[in-house]
């Protein structure tokens, strides 16, 4: 094992950004983009449902494949095919090729995520994972809630097309850093381990890994219905200039990291369980009070900032406890771990995105989806809980 002194977690932090960078600095660029390409606003939100559909697809095939060939030449593979649906995405003619393009965007963006996380976990000490991915966590929050405020200002200045030359150039980048920086964490096995097929199905029957991943997808995954239905909350519901949707969308993201701040400074002194059972009781007052507001009629831009970013807060607090005790399952799976637990959560992405789409008013699906989500995430942290007590070894 190389010891994490060896890894430069701002390389881990920064290839694990880049996945869902990809995602959100385009969000605010969604309506030129349309009117560019004579597009519907419910076309164009499917280039944000394809993108995390491809993530949700990528990261379990990247996992098992990292545990048996190595950590490094499977990453490498990741970026190339993320700097080449860059490209494509920047050169598309119509709204279905864009969609395309940024689906096979995605799934080169997800191999960070996937083996950022797997590194961490390969690397760091007992005790240690839960507060690196963390700061990780925070890392990939950052960029995230400043993107949609430099994606609105590349799109208004240079064109929509501008901000994926920008994503192709942070994935060349990504690639000389990871090439000349990044050590193998993983040793490859003679045998090349178990098969993928065996490998997932030890992960699928163990009860403790399925709740951490379906609860941890539901905390934080729901959030992509938000996301997704943003553009037409802020532009067509409440009537808001476009220009102004990314900073609306930063305003938001600055609770997922403050959460993952507080997760840092707090998860080696807080029991799992507690820092769960906090983490969705703030996130489910963040919903419903969005919800509330969109039922008495005073949905405003200030109370949807407000109660989005305690949803946010929450999730961000929630998930690094969530994704570490699911990699702990089995540390010899760690890089299968990390795949299916993040195919998983970009799948249930993916849903929420969609459902938020369902019926004519945008708010209301969303907050709806928000509500039932974070409630599905008490019930299964609850259940993981329960097994841990009885059973700590399956935690």
């Amino acid at each position: 094992m190389v010891t994490a002194r060896k890894i430069p977690l701002w390389l881990l932090g920064l290839i694990t950004l880049s996945g869902s960078l990809g995602m959100h600095v385009f969000v605010p660029a969604l309506p030129l983009a349309g009117m560019e390409l004579g597009a519907d606003p419910r076309l164009m939100q499917w280039t944000i449902v394809a993108y995390i559909l491809g993530m949700a697809l990528g990261q379990p095939f990247y996992g098992p494949i990292a545990d048996r060939w190595g950590r490094r030449p499977v990453l490498l593979a990741g970026l190339a095919t993320f700097v080449v649906g860059g490209a494509a995405a920047g050169l598309a003619t119509g709204a279905h090729g864009l969609i395309a393009s940024r689906f096979v965007q995605a799934l080169g963006g997800s191999a960070g995520l996937v083996l950022g996380r797997a590194i961490v976990r390969d690397s760091a000490m007992a005790g240690e994972a839960a507060s690196k991915l963390a700061l990780m966590n925070l890392s990939m929050t950052i960029g995230p809630g400043l993107a949609p405020l430099v994606g609105g200002a590349i799109a208004t200045l240079l064109g929509w097309r501008a901000i994926f030359a920008v994503l192709t150039v942070v994935g060349l980048a990504n690639l000389a850093c990871v090439y000349a920086l990044l050590p193998e964490t993983r040793a490859v096995r003679a045998d090349k381990g178990p098969s993928v097929l065996r490998g997932y199905g030890h992960l699928l029957r163990s009860p403790a890994y399925l709740y951490y991943t379906i609860g941890g997808g539901c905390a934080t995954s729901s959030l992509y219905a938000f996301i997704s239905a943003a553009p037409l909350i802020f532009v067509h519901q409440l009537h808001k200039d476009p220009a102004n949707l990314g900073f609306y969308l930063t305003t938001i993201a600055l609770g997922l990291s403050a959460g993952a701040l507080t997760a840092n400074r707090i998860s080696r002194r807080v029991a799992v369980h507690r820092l769960l059972g906090w983490a969705t009781l703030v996130s489910l007052l963040g919903a419903g009070t969005f919800l509330a507001s969109v039922l008495a009629g005073q949905l405003g831009v200030a109370v949807t900032l407000a109660s989005i970013a305690v949803f946010t807060f929450g999730a961000g607090l929630a998930s690094p406890s969530a994704l570490a005790e699911a990699l702990g399952v089995d540390p010899a799976l760690a890089g299968s771990a990390s795949g299916l637990y993040g195919g998983l959560q970009m799948a249930s992405g993916s849903v929420f995105a969609a459902l938020s789409g369902v019926g004519g008013n945008p708010a209301l699906a969303a907050a709806l989806v928000l509500v039932g989500a974070v409630l599905a995430s008490q019930w299964c942290f609850w259940r993981a809980d329960r097994l841990q007590a009885r059973a700590p070894a399956l935690a």
